[in-house]
């Protein structure tokens, strides 16, 4: 029998899939390019405006409509305004009455037509334009313009700014546009940065890459994300999510999805029916009996596993048997595993039946007997083996195990590795 442990995007993933890292970020209000002049000397001849006359004869009626509160009238009269802008002067205090005009009116197209003037102009002072260029990201991503506020965000970031941090701001911008994939490469990048940094990573960060990549099918990058998640942020959530989402995204079963399913029972992670019944098919109650009625035991205790389930009643049963005639012939297995001649199905036996009873001196003996045998399975070998490390305590060991792993079980034996290097400093 072949139990389905997950669907598909199953919805038995603890993780909010769908929570974001937050909205964009507030900032104070922009200084008026008027007010940072008067910062300048005012003996510094060069840093004077130079505004050209028919700018100066088209901007001071509107000025003092503007002095006298007639805020349409303003409006109204902007296009004359920046018709006449001739040169950088005239554009930056053009741009910065656009942009008085726009907050006034709560006109958003207006505050980033202002904003826009002012930077082109050049004249915004160096220490004002990181704020500038944050509050013009601001307003296109309002817009939903999420091209211009990401190339706005990430020219805050190049200028200095760091009161917030516009990474989760930028990754969204991708995200919105739909272009998952280089939102979460991008995301990824700032992570690693972060780590080379030796910074702490923002768990919203890893979980919203987590949930862009699962949900937009990014598989490999969903299992990258998974492995970050419960390195950094252990629990039996992102356990069981990282343990599910492998599930979801690879080909597993077989000796597989019970190596897998044993990490799962290590971790807490065994969430539903399915995957203790498919838990009891992989170990099967006449190979390792043992194994079956522990896992069934514990279903029943937890409430996951149905007592008047007859597949799991009658397993039970058989499992139960065969554990009496298990303790009469395992010391004869053990030994014909040992002998000079003994083949790879029976070294490989006595390893998984001694690994199941939690004799793991025994086991690692076996595994690393079977690991130089002609015809081994060396990924599953070595799986087995870094457990049977794991079991006695000797972590540096298993550790270096489960990593030699190699093709399609190395993703199941790096989460087995960062479990052990989790057991080593608890």
């Amino acid at each position: 029998m072949r139990f389905s442990v997950f669907s598909k995007r199953s919805s038995t993933l603890a993780l909010a899939l769908a929570l974001g890292m937050g909205g964009v970020l507030s900032v104070t209000a922009l200084e008026a390019p008027a007010a940072a002049q008067k910062k300048k000397k005012d003996d510094d001849k060069a840093a004077k405006p130079q505004y050209s006359k028919g700018f100066v004869a088209a901007y001071n009626p509107v000025q003092q409509l503007d002095k006298d509160g007639d805020v349409e009238a303003v409006k109204a009269a902007l296009p004359g305004v920046i018709a006449a802008v001739e040169n950088d002067d005239d554009r930056n205090v053009a741009g910065s009455l656009v942009y008085a005009t726009g907050s006034k009116l709560s006109d958003t197209a207006l505050r980033r037509q202002g904003l826009d003037m002012m930077l082109q102009s050049g004249k915004v002072p160096a220490e004002s334009q990181p704020g500038y260029y944050l509050q013009a990201g601001q307003l296109a991503y309002q817009d939903e313009d999420w091209s211009a506020a990401r190339t706005y965000f990430e020219r805050a970031m190049e200028l200095g700014y760091t009161e917030n941090d516009l990474t989760p701001s930028i990754a969204e911008t991708y995200f919105q546009e739909e272009r998952f994939a280089d939102g979460v490469t991008y995301l990824s990048q700032a992570i690693e940065a972060k780590r080379q940094a030796g910074q702490p990573v923002d768990e919203a960060w890893i979980r919203r890459g987590l949930a862009m990549a699962y949900n937009n099918q990014l598989d490999a990058q969903a299992r990258e994300y998974s492995s970050m998640y419960v390195r950094d942020y252990p629990s039996a959530t992102s356990w069981g999510d990282a343990i599910g989402i492998l599930y979801n995204t690879s080909e597993i079963g077989g000796e597989d999805s019970l190596d897998l399913l044993r990490l799962a029972r290590r971790v807490d992670g065994l969430r539903q029916s399915n995957q203790y019944l498919e838990y009891i098919d992989q170990a099967d109650p006449r190979k390792l009996p043992g194994e079956v009625v522990a896992v069934i035991d514990e279903g029943y205790a937890s409430g996951n596993l149905d007592r008047s389930n007859t597949f799991v009643s009658e397993a039970r049963a058989e499992a139960a048997k065969r554990v009496k005639t298990d303790e009469t012939e395992l010391p004869e297995l053990a030994k014909d595993a040992r002998a000079a001649n003994a083949n790879l199905v029976t070294v490989m036996a006595a390893g998984n039946a001694f690994l199941s009873y939690g004799r793991a001196a025994d086991a690692e003996e076996f595994f690393a007997k079977a690991a130089t045998m002609p015809g081994a399975n060396t990924p599953l070998v070595l799986t087995r083996m870094g457990i049977a490390q794991l079991d006695q305590g000797k972590y540096a060991e298993a550790e270096a195990t489960f990593n030699r792993v190699e093709g399609a079980r190395q993703a199941i034996a790096n989460l087995w590795a960062i479990y052990t290097t989790q057991q080593a400093g608890s």
